[in-house]
């Protein structure tokens, strides 16, 4: 039977398995193929590793708009999402996007952090209206950004 936290993770299972890859990377232990693109992007963003380092701390810390503090794992879980989309190349022409504006950029993390405008923009449109995500709409404002 599968884990159902495999495909809708709760907030602490997000939280555990960030804080878990931070912890391997640093221990030098095997990390899973997720595992390691996950701690790659931590590696990213030192800014993190604090809030990565302390499991009880992260189960317990509450992140909200008004408080300005940038929600680690939101943002590390966006990362891992768009590097899986850029991998699978879905929707259709992702990965395409992606590299055009990584070129124009010259960092594919700054790309990513485009990108990241795009979808977060599409979750709240899909969430306003209550339709599905468009996954066309997102692709498009991905590719505006890369040809800007």
């Amino acid at each position: 039977m599968q884990n159902p936290a495999m495909f809708s993770p709760s907030q602490h299972d997000v939280r555990r398995f960030f804080c878990d890859a931070y912890r391997k990377q640093r221990e030098s232990l095997p990390l899973s193929p997720i595992e390691a693109t996950a701690a790659d992007w931590i590696s990213q963003h030192p800014e993190y590793f604090d809030a990565l380092a302390d499991l009880d701390a992260a189960l317990a810390a509450v992140y909200e708009v008004e408080g300005g503090r940038t929600n680690p794992f939101l943002h590390l879980s966006m990362h891992l999402s768009i590097s899986e989309q850029i991998g699978i190349d879905q929707p259709t022409g992702i990965r395409q996007a992606f590299e055009l504006l990584r070129l124009r950029l010259g960092s594919a993390h700054e790309a990513q952090h485009q990108v990241m405008e795009c979808l977060g923009e599409m979750v709240w449109a899909s969430q306003r209206s209550g339709l599905p995500p468009d996954g066309q709409r997102y692709l498009e404002c991905v590719r505006r950004r890369a040809m800007r």
